[in-house]
């Protein structure tokens, strides 16, 4: 088999109804460093990355879109993405978006040993805290 050429996941790239209250939410709640913001999009740091590009969330404004009339759940094919936090920090972190009004849940996905709390930004997104927990027994 040959060498495997992607390396690591560079970005993932959001449109948003209110770029303001994003912005604000993925800084203040999930805790993102903001990068750079321009008057139509902003750029967060998720992680150092690999070989020079840095992790990035990326948010743009739709509402900029000539024809944009909102955002048709039915069409859209986001289902969540994950940012991984470490075990220990787990229940902190739970309680820590509750504390902030966020509606969490929790699972553990036995297959590959994960722990993680799910919750939703002001725009429906689903974002998932993910951490390894070698305690949960590992199913085949």
């Amino acid at each position: 088999m040959p060498e495997r050429t992607i390396k690591a996941l560079g970005e993932i790239a959001l449109r948003v109804d209110n770029l303001d209250v994003m912005q604000k939410f993925y800084t203040e709640v999930v805790g993102l460093e903001l990068i750079k913001r321009f008057p139509q999009s902003a750029f967060f740091k998720v992680a150092e990355g690999y070989a020079g590009h840095t992790n990035i969330l990326a948010l743009f404004d739709r509402t900029e879109r000539e024809g944009y009339t909102g955002l048709d759940i039915a069409r859209t094919t986001v289902d969540h993405f994950a940012f991984t936090i470490d075990l220990e920090n787990f229940e902190a972190e739970k309680a820590r978006l509750e504390s902030l009004g966020c509606r969490v849940t929790t699972t553990t996905h036995p297959w590959v040993q994960w722990r993680s709390l799910y919750f939703r930004d002001p725009e429906g997104h689903n974002v998932e805290f993910v951490c390894y927990d070698a305690s949960i027994p590992k199913e085949e």
